[in-house]
């Protein structure tokens, strides 16, 4: 880097000289980039809020039912008891954002984080438009008392309120389901305490994120931020200035034969939603949005000099001339991660629709009947996965023991409920020649075979 950068990375971008929260007054984006950014994100909108309404076997495509321990994801669900399916997840997961972020960087920030999609595509476009330009909101706070400027603030800050309200019942959706969160709107907030305290939280939380903490969630308290900036190196493709091209900077009559493309404009500094100068290099309060390329790119269009001076390049290819490889790191990690997939695929696959327990009850030794017969209690607890009613039976593998169902017996099991009944395994003497036998029950749907339990016999032996 040139030595003219007094003032590079000796402060941050958030706090001025006192201390003080220094609030970012990000000018509008426009450009190629930007432009792409605003389909994605719109498509991400519909995706988010059309997702809670689709349903896969009477059940939703994607639900995360955190209090009751349910997940179900599409229209398959998932228990506390598939904790291994779990693990697997997130050790993919894991993976995918060391490797992602090797290759890419931070760009999953700036182009597909919720946070950064909400803030810059929705509330900053409503401040826009309420507001006015960057400019003119910054001159309107100095001017506090201007009533026409806290009118429109007022609005602002009901219509961010609204949103986020709106926003809050879409993401609970996601957590109790869609009919819990109508069901909620409906009817009175004593009916509904906890759901009804979990949407006022969650729209407070959500208005003050968009309406006051905007850049320091990703610069702060966002842990996959950090992680992210982490893993960066010198190989990763990420949002960089070409200082080898741009120094030294000239502006105006200050511009010499000998400067480089760079005329200290600092449109790239004042689009950046965290308020960093990029050409100060990569840093961790860069979200990888592209708003500073395209910003540069219309300035360079029009002094006729040669586009990307921002670009997405990575620092060994700016520095030797390098390009993009994938190093020793990344292909180890890919090695790992498809293998987790294969594992993860192949527990999908051999996953049962029944989740079955079968224990001995408590307290309960065995019994010889008047017959020379001897019985052991067992109770079973079992879920069916499925959203539809599924028929259900029980069964030993060996033909000379007996099930003796107690009570009333279950002949099907209903959608996403645990099920219990109990049940006696009769078998003779001979049949258990010592002291603790195995055998497997067969659990059955209709004619097909679902799952296979282990009943341990206890005997008198």
């Amino acid at each position: 880097m040139d030595s003219s950068l007094s003032t590079f990375r000796d402060k941050h971008s958030t706090v001025n000289e006192e201390g003080k929260r220094q609030w970012i007054y990000a000018h509008k984006p426009k450009g190629k980039l930007y432009t792409y950014r605003t389909w994605v994100s719109y498509c991400y909108i519909l995706i988010f809020v059309i997702t809670p309404f689709i349903k896969m076997d009477g059940m939703p495509l994607l639900q995360f039912n955190l209090p009751d321990g349910e997940f179900i994801f599409f229209g398959y669900l998932f228990t506390p008891q598939d904790f291994i399916v779990f693990g697997i997840c997130m050790l993919i997961g894991m993976l995918f954002i060391i490797i992602f972020t090797l290759i890419y960087g931070r760009i999953f920030c700036g182009w597909v984080c919720p946070q950064t999609i909400f803030m810059e595509m929705i509330f900053r476009k409503i401040e826009y438009l309420i507001e006015g330009t960057a400019q003119q909101q910054k001159k309107s706070n100095l001017a506090s008392n201007n009533p026409a400027f806290n009118f429109r603030k007022l609005l602002k800050h009901i219509i961010f309120f609204v949103l986020s309200f709106c926003i809050a019942n879409i993401f609970l959706s996601y957590i109790i389901g869609v009919e819990s969160v109508l069901a909620l709107m409906k009817e009175p907030p004593s009916a509904h305490l906890v759901g009804f305290i979990a949407m006022i939280v969650f729209t407070l939380v959500f208005y003050g994120v968009y309406a006051f903490m905007r850049e320091i969630v990703c610069t702060v308290i966002c842990p996959y931020g950090r992680l992210q900036s982490v893993l960066v190196d010198r190989n990763s493709l990420t949002v960089i200035y070409d200082y080898l091209r741009g120094e030294p900077r000239g502006k105006g009559k200050s511009r010499i034969k000998e400067s480089g493309d760079c005329v200290d404009c600092n449109m790239c500094v004042n689009v950046c939603p965290t308020g960093i100068d990029i050409r100060n290099g990569t840093q961790l309060e860069c979200i990888n949005c592209t708003a500073c390329i395209d910003a540069c790119n219309t300035v360079m269009h029009k002094i006729g000099k040669q586009r990307d001076l921002i670009k997405i390049d990575s620092y060994n290819n700016i520095e030797k001339g390098k390009p993009f490889r994938l190093d020793y790191r990344v292909k180890a990690y890919s090695a790992l991660l498809l293998v987790l997939i294969a594992l993860l695929t192949g527990f999908l696959i051999s996953r049962k629709i029944f989740d079955a327990t079968i224990l001995r009850v408590p307290g309960q030794i065995v019994q010889e009947q008047a017959n020379g017969m001897l019985t052991n209690l067992y109770r079973i607890k079992i879920t069916n996965k499925r959203n539809k009613t599924m028929p259900y039976a029980i069964f030993c593998n060996d033909p000379n023991v007996h099930i003796q169902r107690v009570g009333h017996a279950i002949d099907s099991l209903k959608g996403r409920e645990l099920n219990e009944e109990m049940f006696f395994l009769i078998v003779t003497k001979d049949a258990v020649p010592k002291r603790k036998t195995d055998f497997t029950i067969l659990i059955k749907s209709g004619n097909k075979l679902i799952d296979k339990q282990k009943a341990i016999f206890i005997s008198t032996l």
